[in-house]
């Protein structure tokens, strides 16, 4: 049976909780579309949870509001934990959730702006993040708004020089408003990634490109949050989180496990995944609403 509660809260035992959802309908939805990235989705799931519960500000009834926050799944694959992330905030319905890659469906294999709270369609790799910059531009330095930008980015797309050439801009032009979050969960399409979870690699490349790099365990919610706080109170360079973060999290036959990857779970491992994982629930959160009225400025 599914529970259900609505709350405004910065809690992080609630933040937990949201996690465990959102690894559940990332499981459900991709289950009944016999399509998806589930164990990519597990991974960011608390990443995700604190962020839309303490820190991201946006008005989902109003998605065109020029002082919402921008967040980009530069990890596009990770499709079914956008979706239940939008339904945890009440966008989308269960019902709507559960249409993932269906005919006719808007919740296409990868988010698209067809859905109002996407700014950008992400299936390739490697774009989100040179994205992000540029919205992050156009907010710091031509519009004057003040809004904050987050990229939710794979390990794999680590490997695409897009990434740091982005990067190099960022830190060029002390981006502070723009936070990426690295999920290093170790293993992509085709086995371990090129750096696996030498996380001290990836900080030495961020420092050199004049960024500020926070290594965190992204399963533990307090690092989680300091480390998003870290970052809004950070001026002067944008910021990388990076995560080290264990694919497929939650269910014990598939964590950290090879072959994995774009697979959805048959039927009857998704049933004793969800069981695992707490069972189906109906969490509701009342994202932050931005403060600010700014307007963009007028060239």
């Amino acid at each position: 049976m599914a529970v259900t509660e609505t709350i405004a809260t910065t809690d992080l035992e609630f933040a937990r909780q949201l996690g465990q959802q959102l690894r559940v309908d990332s499981i459900r939805c991709s289950t009944a579309a016999a399509s998806g990235h589930p164990t990519s989705s597990m991974s960011a799931a608390d990443l995700i949870a604190v962020l839309i519960t303490r820190y991201l500000q946006y008005d989902w009834s109003k998605p065109k509001d020029p002082n919402n926050d921008h967040l980009i799944y530069s990890k596009g694959h990770a499709s079914p934990l956008c979706y239940a992330m939008f339904k945890s905030v009440g966008a989308i319905t269960d019902a709507e959730m559960m249409t993932f890659r269906k005919f006719g469906s808007r919740l296409q294999g990868h988010p698209t702006p067809a859905i109002p709270w996407v700014d950008v369609a992400t299936g390739s790799l490697g774009q989100g993040l040179p994205i992000g910059v540029g919205v992050a531009l156009a907010g710091q330095y031509l519009d004057k708004l003040p809004y904050h930008v987050w990229v939710l980015c794979g390990d794999s797309e680590l490997a695409e020089g897009s990434i740091w050439e982005a990067l190099d801009k960022a830190g060029h032009y002390e981006l502070s408003n723009l936070t990426a979050i690295w999920d290093i969960n170790r293993l992509g399409q085709r086995g371990e990634t090129e750096f696996g979870w030498n996380l001290d690699v990836y900080r030495r490349r961020v420092e050199a490109f004049g960024c500020f790099p926070i290594v965190i365990d992204g399963h533990d919610m307090a690092s989680i949050d300091r480390a998003f706080g870290e970052a809004l109170s950070n001026t002067g360079k944008p910021t990388v989180i990076i995560a080290k973060t264990i694919k497929g999290k939650g269910f014990s036959e598939i964590e950290n496990k090879d072959g994995w990857h774009g697979k959805a779970l048959p039927p009857d491992m998704a049933e004793r995944a969800i069981k695992e994982l707490g069972g189906i629930k109906s969490l509701k959160v009342k994202t932050q609403k931005p403060e600010r009225t700014a307007v963009p400025r007028r060239l």
